[in-house]
């Protein structure tokens, strides 16, 4: 898959994962985040989270940032009132990009399926230093809900081969020291508010697509199709987080 093909694909599309403002408003009041509060939004992408922040916490000094040039733009469109940045997910990435230890202290860190990267007790390690006191860490992270995944799921999931189930994922947040103070499942309309604009733009994209770009567009499909023939064996776990 080549990068220019995957960027087609995904330029203009409202959101890069899984995702509804009631997800964040629920992270939110779990979180204890007042109104005013500093927020960032990790590894946000296009912007896709910002309103719901803005909403959720009123008078929000919200930061953003995400290190494709294009999401940054598309984020900073958005017109939301928050300070977008080009920067990496984890601090100390180098390149001169700002990292959120520089640019905290945060109240609350909302990260939408991006600790992957790096991992989770990695990224909780490196934020610790840029929450104040008593802030918190709202994240969702790929998981399991069966023992037994499908070979399909499974072969969905293969590049990622230390996604593991809600147990894991507690595991890892302790092992950073960090403590669970909420988790709860996306549920089915933050999945279809992904697939149904990616839905629209691979039929968009389909006439004329050279091989490269078909191969994105096929793989894209398949990945959405899978996840609503199986979409009781995996799923995201949206886990607020605060130091221990």
């Amino acid at each position: 898959m080549s990068r220019e093909a995957f960027f087609t694909l995904h330029s203009d599309l409202p959101r890069e994962g899984p995702g509804e403002a009631a997800d964040v408003a629920w992270a939110v009041a779990k979180a204890g985040t007042a109104p005013g509060s500093r927020v960032c939004d990790a590894a946000g992408g296009p912007g896709a989270d910002l309103a719901a922040l803005a909403d959720a916490v009123p008078g929000a000094r919200l930061t953003a940032f995400d290190l494709h040039e294009g999401f940054v733009a598309a984020a900073a469109a958005r017109g939301t009132g928050a300070r977008v940045l080009r920067g990496r997910l984890i601090a100390g990435g180098g390149d001169r990009l700002p990292d959120p230890v520089a640019l905290g202290p945060f109240d609350l860190i909302w990260c939408a399926g991006a600790m992957y990267f790096e991992g989770i007790a990695a990224c909780l390690r490196a934020w610790a230093p840029a929450l104040a006191p008593g802030g918190a860490v709202a994240f969702t992270e790929p998981a399991w809900f069966t023992d037994d995944p499908s070979p399909a799921a499974a072969a969905m999931w293969a590049e990622y081969p230390a996604m593991t189930d809600p147990a894991g994922i507690d595991d890892r947040v302790r092992a950073a020291g960090f403590e669970t103070v909420a988790t709860r499942a996306l549920g089915d309309a933050a999945w279809e508010s992904y697939y149904t604009p990616l839905d629209a733009r691979i039929a968009a994209l389909r006439p004329g697509a050279d091989a490269d770009l078909a191969r994105v567009l096929d793989a894209a499909e398949t990945e959405a199709a899978t996840w609503r023939a199986h979409r009781d064996a995996f799923g995201y776990l949206l886990s607020v987080v605060r130091a221990a």
